[in-house]
């Protein structure tokens, strides 16, 4: 499929897609695709994982390559940088099989040096690149009301919004490639800032031997109000730390904010803090918890 052909708008009759990564965000970022009626082929390490997919229609490929080879558009939602390199890099990668005019779109959080390498490897494959990583977690995955941050060529992105607009619903471009990565930076940095804020909130709250709730109703319709108290304290105050988001990714996506911060010739303490402290609560074994989780290594340093 030429980007010409894309341009008149992907549809279930002229689009095949391809998917590579089915965890906790990817299968339900999928799964709007299937439901919309489109051909997929979905590929992951584990293949256990992709069931879900298989069982509503997937059809299974044995590598990023294949899927490149089958699909129009394939997309992409891996852990980390070095899952990212080795789909498009590796043997049987996607950048080896991808076809002329074929188009690839990687949604992981990676770094915007990594997104503007796979854009120029696509360029002189005579394909294309977007890199357009999320945020809303697993519950705006599941509901289709991501935030999508979009680097690459406009034209392209253009060309398969109505693929973005099954998954998410607030879709912005943010300019040439790499560009969706330093915005998904911005994301994370004021993410890392409020999470602190919330569980220690909740810590004081709890030692000060106030109802957590009561509390949680007061400060979440003033000032303070934001997504993570609407979402993940109440989790906080259920125990339930399944992950969203997993700690050891956001700690991933630090180190990624830090590494572009020095480069930019910026400071950012806050930042800093907040990375050391999720270290260690990683280091206490809440690394594959969701980022709430922070609250627990918080009660435990305190003990």
């Amino acid at each position: 499929m030429t980007l010409t052909r894309v341009c008149q708008k992907p549809s279930p009759e002229n689009t095949c897609i391809g998917w590579v990564g089915t965890g906790v965000m990817g299968v339900s970022m999928c799964s709007h695709l299937l439901d919309a009626g489109y051909d997929v082929r979905v590929f992951n390490r584990t293949r256990e994982k992709a069931r879900p997919l298989l069982d509503k229609g997937a059809v299974w490929v044995e590598s990023p390559g294949q899927a490149a080879q089958e699909a129009d558009v394939v997309l992409t939602m891996v852990g980390f940088p070095r899952d990212v390199r080795q789909v498009y890099f590796g043997e049987d990668g996607l950048l080896e099989g991808i076809r002329p005019g074929g188009i690839c779109v990687d949604m992981t959080t990676t770094s915007p040096d990594l997104s503007r390498e796979i854009s120029q490897r696509a360029a002189e494959k005579k394909a294309f690149a977007l890199d357009a990583p999320v945020s809303g977690g697993d519950v705006g995955a599941r509901n289709g009301k991501l935030s999508i941050m979009v680097g690459g060529d406009w034209p392209v992105f253009e060309a398969i919004f109505p693929l973005f607009r099954l998954m998410g619903e607030n879709i912005l471009h943010h300019g040439p490639a790499g560009s969706g990565q330093n915005a998904k930076m911005c994301n994370q940095i004021i993410i890392a800032g409020t999470m602190i804020g919330v569980c220690e909130s909740l810590v004081y709250a709890a030692a000060a031997g106030l109802d957590p709730d009561r509390v949680l109703g007061s400060v979440s319709k003033g000032a303070a109000g934001c997504w993570t108290l609407n979402n993940l304290a109440p989790r906080i105050l259920k125990s339930d730390y399944a992950p969203g988001f997993m700690i050891d990714h956001f700690i991933k996506d630090m180190g990624i904010a830090l590494e572009e911060s020095r480069r930019l010739g910026i400071c950012l303490p806050g930042l800093s803090l907040v990375e050391e402290l999720y270290k260690k609560a990683s280091a206490a074994g809440h690394g594959c918890s969701g980022t709430h989780a922070l609250y627990t290594a918080l009660l435990d340093s305190g003990k």
